[in-house]
């Protein structure tokens, strides 16, 4: 079993599963998938960049030069594929457990911590 992923993690694997991305465009999507609550700063990035791709999930893809700036894109590993479809399970199964919890509560006449 492995070790549940953190959320930025979570989410810059995420955001590579589109396709290969540059830091950028990796702080700007993971931004976007979390509606704003994960604002990665570029030093975060890179290092969190640098550990998954030590770890296999995440490999450089190529690098081209944009207005005199180099820019390194990274793209998502069949290893990385396998770790996100892991959590994706993970995080289903527990979605799956607290909404049918809900649903009991709902149905048996609960409401706000008080029984009916």
């Amino acid at each position: 079993m492995t070790d549940p992923l953190r959320e930025p993690t979570f989410l810059i694997l995420t955001a590579l599963a589109a396709g290969p991305l540059h830091g950028y465009g990796l702080i700007a999507e993971v931004d976007r998938l979390s509606d704003g609550r994960v604002a990665l700063r570029p030093g975060t990035l890179y290092g969190a960049l640098d550990r998954l791709t030590d770890d296999g999930h995440v490999a450089r893809d190529r690098e081209e030069v944009v207005d005199g700036r180099l820019r390194r894109y990274f793209r998502l590993t069949a290893e990385g594929e396998s770790a996100l479809r892991a959590e994706t399970e993970r995080m289903r199964r527990h979605v799956e457990a607290a909404s049918a919890r809900l649903q009991r509560r709902t149905l048996g006449g609960f409401a706000m911590g008080v029984r009916a």
